[in-house]
């Protein structure tokens, strides 16, 4: 939305009509309903189950969850990944605003986080096996969170305790 308003700022933008607050709330429904979408579809064309593997570790039989169709299952992740990138090219666009919006800096490079660990993550979760698989999607999880609360919440934690001076209005006003 900071986007589209400076964009629409220009005179005769056609970009005014989308200011309206209902455009974000469409795009959460449209967005959450595709996810929605892939997902029942891929739970009732081949939902996961319960798989034993007997072969990778002689004498021990594993548990571990089959995806069911494989197709589905990197197509869910396709899509989550189309909207992680999505945020990072929208936020990076914005990023360059005046100082007082400053806060799409922290969110460009929390979004650049997020998708580094998440395409590293591809590489090493397709080269575990069994239990290992869910050791990789957990730190993958908790990193990439991780990421994304130091890049976003950090700053503001260190504005109110460290310089308490800058946390003031007539600071923020004097940044435009």
């Amino acid at each position: 939305m900071v986007c589209i308003a400076f964009k629409a700022t220009k005179p005769g933008s056609s970009w005014r009509k989308l200011l309206e607050i209902r455009v974000s709330y469409y795009m959460v429904v449209i967005c959450s309903f595709i996810q929605l979408l892939i997902g029942a579809i891929w739970l009732s064309v081949s939902p996961p189950y319960q798989e034993f593997d007997h072969h990778s570790y002689p004498g021990k039989i594993i548990i571990q969850c089959n995806e069911g169709s494989d197709i589905w299952f990197y197509s869910m992740l396709g899509y989550l990944g189309f909207l992680a990138a999505v945020s990072l090219v929208l936020a990076f666009m914005v990023r360059t605003l005046p100082d007082c919006f400053n806060e799409a800096k922290y969110i460009t490079f929390s979004m650049l986080v997020f998708c580094s660990v998440w395409i590293s993550m591809i590489p090493a979760y397709l080269s575990t096996r069994g239990k290992n698989m869910v050791a990789v999607e957990i730190f993958a999880i908790l990193s990439s969170s991780a990421g994304i609360l130091a890049c976003i919440f950090f700053p503001k934690c260190y504005i109110l305790i460290m310089k308490p001076e800058l946390n003031c209005r007539n600071q923020l006003v004097k940044s435009k």
